[in-house]
């Protein structure tokens, strides 16, 4: 098969990767550092799966930014989207543009190929481009991937969604099964929109326990318990489980806080309490972690490490982001640390490349996740981590 991915972000490398094991695969992007980087295969994203096999596999994968080679020239079987959609407050919905574009380009220059939609998108999307674009075949595969875990999440997936139950889903979806290396793996065929809404209602739910968890954090360390016995006798009923209860500064990252957003705009006219609650019980949260930062008077506040767990390169919409602007105008000065940044300032705050430095000239360290790293300085550390912090 011949097939092209559109979006070279962990998603879109990570389908690329996967299916250039059995399939021609060229991945198209408008950077062109990532094109020369993934056709030299050095992998543009801090992922492990990712790097091993772009270094040691046979792929039959290339690279490109020109729009007309990535979707003309030779028959394109399937072109898979995964250009990012993020979500526009003011407009409340997620900005589709990107995702829009692409299936032009594809009604233009390939209209023969199926259209694998993975970018997320609002409930009814695809049904909407398809009344659109009739001739076009549309389908809409949400992916349920990790960032820095993206091409293992495929390897072994948890399931796959189709939203199409015709001849091309199914094949697509044996392409799938054909790079995984789980076996067994669960396979659901559905309607389009009823996929999309798996997407938007699985990340939710994870925000939901996210926030149950850090609101019984917060009951705790307002009451003066423990969280960590708690949590783990919680966790010990197997309904409930031992994963996703580390307590944070909230959630955040590029799916759970747009996702949320979008299913309670979806929920405009639908009697509901819960997805409200998760938003705003997200909010909360980030107004207590300043609240127990002022508690210390600090003159200076150090921020270690913007990255939101151990491994990731990624800090957009991370909750600490959020703090940081409450602390601003709070009149507190905030310095960071954080070696991902190169520049000598960082959202109107100085960023310190020397660790020794930062945790001497700070009042307190506030961090999202522990690290040995601040053992030495632990009597002015404030974190949540409840699995590294004693």
């Amino acid at each position: 098969m011949n097939i092209t991915v559109s979006g070279i972000g962990y998603v879109g490398l990570a389908s690329a990767v996967l299916l250039s094991q059995h399939n021609n695969v060229t991945a198209y992007d408008i950077s062109e550092e990532k094109v020369r980087l993934i056709n030299q295969r050095i992998s543009p994203l801090d992922d492990k799966e990712i790097k091993e096999y772009l270094t040691n596999k046979n792929l039959n994968l290339r690279a490109t930014s020109d729009k007309a080679e990535a979707y003309s020239g030779k028959k394109t079987d399937y072109i898979i989207i995964a250009t990012p959609t993020n979500y526009k407050i003011k407009k409340k919905s997620f900005d589709t543009s990107s995702v829009e574009s692409v299936i032009k380009d594809a009604h233009k220059l390939t209209p023969s190929s199926t259209i694998i939609i993975k970018s997320t998108v609002p409930m009814g999307f695809t049904e909407r481009m398809q009344k659109e674009y009739p001739g076009l075949s549309l389908i809409f595969s949400p992916e349920f991937l990790r960032e820095g875990k993206a091409l293992y999440d495929n390897l072994y997936p948890s399931r796959i969604i189709m939203g199409d139950s015709s001849g091309k889903a199914k094949k697509f979806a044996s392409l799938l099964l054909q790079g995984a290396i789980k076996k067994d793996i669960p396979l659901c065929y559905m309607t389009s929109s009823e996929a999309e809404a798996v997407k938007l209602f699985s990340n939710t739910y994870l925000a939901l326990r996210i926030a149950f968890f850090n609101e019984l954090d917060t009951f705790s360390e307002l009451k003066g318990l423990d969280t960590k016995p708690i949590i783990d006798g919680v966790c010990l009923d197997p309904r409930i489980g031992n994963f996703y209860n580390n307590p944070s500064f909230g959630y955040g990252g590029y799916c759970l806080p747009k996702d949320t957003h979008q299913v309670k705009r979806n929920y405009s006219g639908i009697p509901h309490s819960i997805i409200s609650a998760i938003v705003k019980s997200n909010k909360i949260r980030k107004k207590h972690i300043v609240a127990m930062v002022e508690k210390h008077y600090p003159r200076i506040v150090g921020i270690y490490k913007l990255t939101m767990k151990a491994g990731s390169d990624n800090y957009r919409s991370a909750a600490i982001l959020d703090i940081i602007k409450k602390l601003q105008k709070k009149h507190i000065l905030v310095v960071i640390f954080e070696p991902l940044i190169k520049s000598k300032r960082c959202f109107k705050c100085p960023v310190i490349d020397s660790f020794d430095e930062f945790a001497k000239m700070t009042d307190i360290i506030i961090t999202n996740r522990m690290s040995k790293e601040l053992r030495n300085y632990e009597d002015k550390v404030y974190t949540r981590d409840i699995f590294l912090r004693d």
